[in-house]
């Protein structure tokens, strides 16, 4: 008994550190567990004004709760298509893990076919477990949400509309082969005429009341908006904002592509969205830009609206706000005017975090994925870590504490197509071992591939460290995306090379 006595003596003051780390972790946001605002943009690049990326940007309200807490400009998303990329951040789990590569019906993520996913805890149902009271409206999963996920749903708009009549410019097949591609939603031009008739405008006005009420225990409010996601439709008082004579397009080579391997041209592969060389000889590139703006406009005035609403709220000074986006959106980069790609324009997204203790005004330079949305949050209002996220948390950095972590971020793109970004370089390895590599401090578009070049042999190896060990196969209710790249991987990889369906994406 006196030599466990004796023991314990001595063990006690190694445990006191990891006791104290333990309670500083609980106690970041307040004493109570704060409430969570948590807001999902879709399709939102990081052309906002408080970045200084694009000058004609107009973003005052997401500049504003920037300045309130702190904002990862080299954030990105782990697949650059809105269903695997939400359902990655909501189960906490990797693509690579889960084999969600492609489109998947909400109510799917959590199969009993798939052992990576069938009992794992959502986002929002974690909050729930531990007492909150769950609300959402608009889209936060592919559609809106799982069944049950919220207590409270006010589910979403079918869609993206309101739409007119006719399309206003695109077609939304373009040059595409009819029987193998779906029909893009992709357009542009003023409609409808007031902000009342678009669906994100009704989001806030169902969330804003949830903010105005009193709650006996905490909440969790998610609400996902659906622009600037295409049609690129907004009323015309938006493109007014940016006058057509101040947009300025993106850097732009005809001959980019050449030095890029056969699968990422598969996977580039959009006939049915604009191309930016058709863009450019139509004289249409700055309009779709100025639409794109508009809609970024429109989506930072309702923000304003639900800050405002939380503001004048008795949970103003109680509540973590992150705004996100699921992946970025390329505007004429790499030749089109889409998302589907592993370079840093469609794969970089915005993400900032507000509330109590978090530092405000402070901008984060360092490559974060959206995967740390989910351990970060459950940080932040003190609540028990959950051992199955596969993300980090973020509060380290936030608060300026060394960590010996490695910073980089993953993105996947189907089975086995991945691409790692660190602070300077991003390097991409596609399923049949070809690469790419960038170094942007030099090449901040992403113009020259640097793969064969010896001198980045070392970082090369470097960043494969990083590449997933697993490589799940496809999940069996995710749905392939528009191209025909995608059926044939999965045709390839289930076995089934022949009698393949392509099932076309609307959105």
């Amino acid at each position: 008994m006196n030599n466990r006595i004796s023991l314990l003596f001595v063990l006690f003051p190694l445990l006191l550190p990891s006791c104290k780390e333990e309670k500083k972790q609980v106690e970041i946001g307040t004493t109570e567990h704060p409430n969570v605002l948590f807001i999902a943009v879709d399709d939102l690049n990081n052309m906002l004004s408080i970045l200084d990326n694009y000058p004609a940007a107009k973003t005052p309200n997401i500049d504003r709760l920037a300045a309130r807490g702190v904002i990862f400009p080299d954030a990105h998303c782990q697949t650059p298509l809105c269903g695997p990329s939400r359902a990655s951040l909501m189960t906490g789990l990797r693509p690579s893990t889960t084999g969600i590569y492609g489109m998947i019906p909400d109510d799917s993520i959590r199969s009993e076919k798939n052992p990576a996913t069938k009992d794992i805890i959502l986002l929002p149902e974690y909050f729930k477990k531990y007492g909150y009271r769950t609300m959402g409206v608009g889209k936060l999963f592919h559609n809106h949400a799982p069944e049950g996920v919220f207590h409270e749903s006010g589910g979403r708009s079918k869609g993206f509309g309101p739409l007119p009549e006719n399309r206003f410019v695109w077609d939304g097949f373009g040059t595409s082969d009819r029987k193998n591609y779906g029909r893009t939603s992709t357009d542009w031009g003023a409609f409808p005429e007031v902000d009342s008739l678009m669906p994100d405008h009704q989001s806030v006005d169902w969330a804003n009341k949830r903010l105005r009420k009193t709650y006996d225990k905490p909440f969790f409010l998610g609400i996902g908006f659906l622009r600037p996601h295409v049609p690129l439709y907004v009323p015309q008082k938006w493109f007014d904002l940016h006058p057509i004579d101040s947009i300025k397009t993106m850097p732009y080579l005809a001959d980019d592509l050449e030095d890029v391997p056969p699968v990422a041209l598969q996977i580039n592969d959009l006939p049915m969205m604009p191309s930016t060389d058709w863009a450019i000889e139509s004289g249409e590139w700055p309009k779709i830009i100025q639409a794109y703006l508009a809609c970024v406009s429109f989506v930072d005035h309702e923000v304003g609206r639900l800050l405002k609403a939380l503001d004048e709220s008795e949970h103003a000074d109680n509540t973590v706000v992150v705004l996100w986006s699921d992946h970025g959106y390329r505007l004429g980069e790499k030749s089109t005017f889409a998302k589907h790609a592993l370079w840093n324009s469609a794969t970089n997204a915005p993400l900032i975090f507000t509330g109590p203790n978090i530092p405000k005004g402070k901008i984060i330079n360092k490559p974060v994925e959206l995967l740390s949305i989910y351990p970060t949050l459950l940080e932040l209002c003190g609540l028990p870590a959950y051992t199955r996220n596969e993300g980090r948390s973020l509060v380290s950095l936030m608060l300026n504490k060394h960590t010996d972590a490695p910073q980089i971020a993953l993105t996947t793109y189907g089975m086995n197509n991945h691409s790692v970004k660190s602070e300077r370089y991003r390097y991409t390895r596609y399923e049949d071992g070809t690469e790419e590599f960038y170094d942007h401090k030099s090449d901040p578009n992403e113009f020259i591939n640097l793969a064969n070049d010896p001198n980045y042999k070392d970082e090369i190896t470097r960043l494969k460290q990083h590449l997933p060990a697993k490589n799940a196969h496809w999940d069996t209710n995710s749905s392939y995306t528009f191209q025909p790249y995608f059926v044939q991987q999965k045709a390839r990889v289930n076995g089934a090379e022949n009698n393949v369906k392509v099932i076309g994406a609307p959105q």
